[in-house]
């Protein structure tokens, strides 16, 4: 990718998605691969009077640590690790694998025992960010292995990559606020309703929302964004879901998932692939079968599935689903060490009520 575009990302992620200020710890990780975007943005924080610190993973070290680290080693959260979520003021992860199965063969026992060891590692995280100690952003810097599950060349991807994020566009940060003021419409409108209904091809589920807040997803937390999204009422999920897209996780590709709730907890489920491990992910701990998240997509230059998430979820006229942790910020009470968003395409021959009103019809909404 050539400079002048990562330079305009470097400073939408330091200016606006981070809002960097001096003296403010900000630690920044990702691999090799993303060193392009890693030293454009830790110049701008040197020069916002910031102090910037580096976390570059290698290539291949998890899949080592998970076959050759015994149960004490797998368990043991370093100093390394903690200093993000424990005590950075900004915290920006750049996702850049440059092969996403990696962990495929790694035993799913093995990856549970290291995840739950972050239990509290996470709630710390999550507590920290909604209570405005830390700012947290998310992207995703586009490499061969990303451009080969989303079926593209890499250099399509890439244009891919700057469209979802309004990087194509003359001013980024004007496109992200009036898509922050659109979606804060939608959210002002849902602030005071108690249960959304959701009706597709083998989906019929409701939930309540009362009491619980949506969040306005506008590209400071994940970028690209686009989505509000909420923590429903733990125990009221009721009814079943086809999840219309394949859900990678942990290396490994769960295809056609269906969840069956009842009391808010998950009582059934399927996957026509890999559905050992699904129900390896909801017993990893109690709070795993419930639901963290509920979210409406609506970034609307993401059209098409990639099989990342970080872009998928943000398809406009989709919702996606979350089994595991929830957002403090949003009233969500559920704890776990399983955050797996798993969305459903809402595009065709659906609806969404709420409190008995037409919200979306078809992806579009309504209100």
């Amino acid at each position: 990718m050539t400079d002048p575009r990562i330079a305009k990302w470097a400073r939408v992620l330091v200016d606006y998605s981070l809002a960097v200020q001096p003296e403010q710890l900000v630690v920044i990780g990702g691999t090799p691969l993303a060193a392009p975007l890693i030293r454009e943005v830790y110049r701008l924080v040197l020069e916002r009077g910031a102090h910037p610190v580096v976390q570059v993973a290698l290539p291949g070290l998890a899949e080592i640590m998970f076959r050759v680290a015994n149960d004490q080693q797998l368990t043991f959260v370093s100093p390394d690790e903690r200093l993000g979520p424990e005590q950075a003021d900004a915290l920006l992860r750049i996702l850049s694998e440059s092969n996403t199965k990696a962990l495929t063969g790694v035993d799913p026992a093995r990856q549970q025992l290291h995840q739950r060891a972050r239990t509290e590692l996470r709630q710390t995280y999550l507590e920290r960010a909604a209570a405005g100690k830390l700012a947290w952003c998310v992207t995703l810097y586009p490499t061969e292995a990303y451009a080969q599950d989303a079926e593209m060349a890499l250099a399509e991807y890439e244009e891919f990559v700057l469209r979802a994020g309004f990087l194509d566009r003359e001013d980024p940060v004007t496109a992200w606020r009036e898509q922050s003021r659109e979606q804060a419409r939608i959210i002002d409108w849902l602030a005071d309703k108690r249960e959304i209904h959701v009706r597709a091809p083998d989906t019929d589920l409701r939930l309540s929302i009362a009491g619980r807040r949506f969040v306005n997803a506008d590209g400071r937390k994940n970028f690209p964004d686009g989505e509000i999204f909420t923590g429903p009422v733990e125990d009221s999920v009721e009814g079943t879901i086809r999840f219309s897209y394949p859900s990678m996780v942990q290396g490994r590709q769960v295809e056609d998932i269906r969840l069956w709730f009842e009391g808010g907890r998950v009582v059934k489920a399927t996957a026509a692939r890999n559905e050992a491990f699904l129900h390896r992910m909801l017993e990893t701990d109690e709070g795993a079968r419930l639901v963290g998240e509920f979210a409406f997509g609506l970034n609307r230059s993401i059209t098409r599935f990639t099989g990342n998430i970080l872009f998928d979820e943000k398809i406009g006229g989709t919702l996606h689903l979350a089994i595991g942790a929830g957002y403090p910020e949003t009233g969500s009470r559920n704890r776990s060490a399983v955050h797996w968003d798993m969305i459903c395409d809402l595009r065709r021959d659906s609806e969404v009520w709420v409190d008995g009103q037409l919200f979306m019809k078809d992806g579009e909404i309504l209100i």
